[in-house]
């Protein structure tokens, strides 16, 4: 009955072995590929031009507004207006300080708003590389190794090459 009890215990081992040898394991440096991709450059690129856009309309804005309060600094100090008139500009100088503002923030949307229909594609394109390999080539599983959550990884494993080869990056 002992000998029963322990062919059956390494009968149930074997085949549990066998299971989990038969599953493939691969991992990707996902941030080093992505820099790779031609359409990253041109979308980083995009970015970069919108934003350098934005940041001078926004300058010119912020000093055509600082030119106006200090015009109606030197009225003040001159005496050329009057109290009630002062308020009254101060309170229209605090509104378009404020539209400022928000142009930055409209800005500021418009500008993640575009990253996300630019990279969008890209990472589907990515992930179906990445699937499309693992397919091929029969791993169970793909980890990023990017994100730091693999505490070790056998570099034999590595399919960044294949998903290159998938997306036309050259080595």
């Amino acid at each position: 009955m002992n000998n029963l009890k322990t062919y059956l215990t390494l009968c149930l081992i074997f085949c549990f072995a066998l299971v989990v040898h038969a599953q493939k394991f691969g991992y990707i440096n996902s941030q080093l590929l992505v820099d790779q991709i031609p359409q990253v450059k041109e979308a980083k690129a995009e970015l970069e031009t919108l934003q350098k856009q934005f940041e001078k309309e926004a300058q010119d804005k912020f000093n055509n507004l600082q030119t106006q309060y200090q015009a109606l600094g030197r009225k003040q100090e001159q005496g050329e207006i009057s109290p009630k008139q002062l308020e009254v500009e101060a309170q229209q100088l605090e509104a378009e300080r404020l539209k400022i503002a928000k142009f930055q923030q409209d800005r500021q949307q418009q500008l993640q708003e575009k990253s996300e229909t630019l990279m969008s594609p890209i990472r589907e394109m990515i992930n179906e590389a990445i699937r499309t390999v693992a397919q091929e080539n029969d791993y169970a599983y793909i980890f990023d190794n990017s994100t730091g959550v693999i505490l070790y990884a056998d570099e034999m494993t590595d399919v960044s090459n294949l998903v290159r080869a998938k997306l036309g990056i050259a080595n």
